[in-house]
């Protein structure tokens, strides 16, 4: 059977936290770029990391050098989805480019989903990351990072009790983010009675699968394969059921 581009996608999810059994996925995503790559273990892994925002990004950063030079990043880079210098076509953003289509690993932090997706569109980013995923580099994605792998980022802006304030006025008509898996992601999961109703009304009239993960919970997608890492709920036209942890 003929492969598709998206089957020979690799996404690592990551719902938030960094409780110590975040430390399975991180080890999966170095891995993954590894295999992926056909690189040996103690070799160079490139990774960069994508902010949100400039403001705080600095300070993420270095957490976020920190926790993967422990699992075998070697090589380190960072963008800022706001960044003013990128809003035009040029030399700065033709280096952004090249900056994530020469990395192992392209990872999309947590913050303001609409932001987040405005400024990446708005900066030319957005096509690269599609064009880097398609080349069958490794994205990651944490909280926010991880809605925008999906098709749309409907899932932002729900439930109404506790979702992103669409702050940049981003129309509905342009919530359609990277698409590269078939399903919705819902980070930071919480059992209460009343998420889970919501969740269970949304997906009644959602067209994908919806995954609902707890905090140091995690998704693994490698070509055809997924692996659910932690605590997982599925819903799915109005039904639920736990498939991790």
């Amino acid at each position: 059977m003929r492969r598709t581009r998206k089957s020979r996608r690799h996404i690592v999810l990551y719902s938030g936290g960094q409780e110590r059994r975040n430390a399975l996925i991180h080890e999966s995503l170095l891995t993954l770029a590894l295999r992926r790559s056909g690189k040996q273990t103690g070799t160079e892994i490139r990774m960069t990391y994508v902010a949100f925002t400039q403001d705080g990004a600095a300070h993420f950063y270095r957490r976020f050098v920190r926790r993967y030079q422990a699992f075998g990043g070697t090589d380190f880079h960072c963008l800022a989805a706001d960044d003013p210098t990128l809003t035009h076509v040029g030399p700065v953003r033709a280096r952004a480019a090249k900056i994530l289509l020469s990395s192992d690993i392209v990872y999309l932090s947590g913050g303001n989903t609409f932001h987040y997706l405005k400024h990446l569109r708005r900066s030319g980013l957005l096509r690269v990351l599609h064009r880097f995923a398609d080349r069958g580099g490794v994205l990651a994605g944490l909280s926010a990072g991880a809605i925008l792998a999906t098709p749309h980022i409907g899932l932002a802006a729900y439930p109404p009790f506790d979702r992103d304030e669409n702050e940049v006025d981003l129309p509905e008509s342009r919530w359609g983010a990277l698409g590269l898996v078939d399903f919705e992601f819902f980070p930071h999961f919480r059992t209460s009675r009343k998420i889970r109703d919501a969740l269970l009304a949304y997906s009644e009239r959602s067209r994908y699968p919806l995954y609902a993960c707890r905090d140091g919970s995690g998704i693994v997608v490698e070509g055809d394969r997924f692996t659910a890492h932690g605590d997982i709920w599925l819903f799915d036209r109005g039904q639920e059921r736990k498939i991790a942890g």
